[in-house]
């Protein structure tokens, strides 16, 4: 699978990496910690999402700051580095609207984001992840002194092929696979991030409380869990599911953090985010649909068709560039696209590149 990488640039300077791979609407992936654009192919519990979501959607992930291919030189972490860069990279690749993925880690990342830009997620998939980590969960006081564990771990271990340190990893991540497994965590360790950014995203980690970000979620979502996850502890799945108002939640029977593509649970997890993620196919014109857009609106659209960016718009109109995103976003749903490429294909068609009367279609 084809994939193209990218940088942006955050505004205290930090360049961060992120990659476009498949074809179709978009789909977002939320940063995790332990990851590598290039290398995540290779890796045995990676590479299965990363074909799947590619087949199906133009995938956008990326390298959190400190890690992979993103500027190793900024590594100051906390979530609300994390929200910023997240920003900072979707507007780069020039998304307006679209489902937002969010596994382990990276859940609390793309919670903080629905929560606060209801207008930009339309779906959010929450697999295997938390509204609190490990050190914010009193009412189970074994998990702090367990987590610090992996905290001291990682500055010890971290890459090394030192089989007890991996055999406890993969006790907990991926306790059913195999050697070949544990040698491509290795490797993924080795490859994303230093001992010493390990242990203080392990620490970042286990301090994240959005359980208040999880309350103002407005979009759809969707919680799945495995059973005996190990990594985290199916209450968090199911107190999370809790929070979020109107959330759906899914249990699967597996052991694993990260499925294997053999096990049912798989199947079954592949079964439900499809059937989650699907959109409505949009009409093939848009003149029956423009009567319902105010003046505005279409003047938005005509700029869109025309080709400019939004702070383009926002000059031409003399509006600021948020009021136009909020256009934007209202302008996508009533003509039911989810891409920018799409409303310029749909608009051009109607005849408005010129700012004309819509052909009829």
């Amino acid at each position: 699978m084809n994939q193209e990488i990218h940088f942006c640039t955050c505004p205290d300077g930090a360049r961060i990496a992120y990659a476009l791979s498949g074809h179709g609407a978009p789909l977002v992936m939320s940063g995790v910690w332990l990851n590598h654009l290039e290398y995540q192919w290779e890796n045995l519990a990676w590479r299965p999402w990363l074909v799947h979501f590619s087949r199906e959607y133009s995938l956008l992930r990326y390298d959190l700051r400190g890690t992979g291919l993103s500027d190793r030189s900024f590594n100051n972490t906390s979530a609300e580095t994390w929200a910023r860069d997240f920003s900072t990279v979707v507007d780069s690749a020039g998304l307006e609207r679209f489902p937002l993925l969010g596994i382990c880690q990276g859940g609390p990342i793309a919670i903080s984001y629905a929560a606060r830009h209801p207008e930009r997620v339309s779906q959010l998939l929450l697999y295997g992840t938390y509204a609190r980590g490990n050190f914010m969960r009193p009412e189970r006081p074994r998990e702090a002194p367990a987590a610090q564990v992996f905290v001291d771990m990682a500055r010890l271990g971290w890459g090394i092929d030192d089989q007890e340190f991996m055999q406890v990893w993969a006790s907990v991540f991926q306790p059913g696979g195999g050697l070949e497994h544990v040698r491509t965590w290795t490797e993924l360790q080795r490859r994303a991030v230093s001992p010493e950014n390990a242990a203080a995203f392990f620490e970042a980690a286990f301090r994240t409380d959005v359980q208040e970000d999880a309350r103002r979620v407005k979009c759809p979502t969707l919680v799945v869990h495995a059973a005996k996850d190990k990594a985290v502890h199916i209450e968090e799945g199911r107190r999370l599911a809790s929070l979020i108002p109107g959330a759906r939640f899914v249990e699967l029977d597996s052991a694993n953090h990260m499925l294997l593509p053999e096990e049912p649970a798989w199947g079954r997890f592949l079964e439900v985010a499809r059937g989650f993620l699907r959109r409505p196919r949009a009409q093939e014109g848009i003149a029956d649909k423009l009567p319902a857009l105010t003046e505005r609106e279409r003047q938005v659209l005509e700029g869109i068709a025309r080709g400019l960016n939004n702070a383009e718009i926002a000059a031409e109109l003399a509006l600021s560039e948020k009021t136009v995103r909020n256009h934007v976003t209202r302008v996508f749903d009533k003509i039911g696209v989810a891409h920018r490429y799409q409303a310029i294909v749909l608009a051009r068609d109607a005849g408005l590149a010129d700012g004309g009367r819509p052909r009829l279609l």
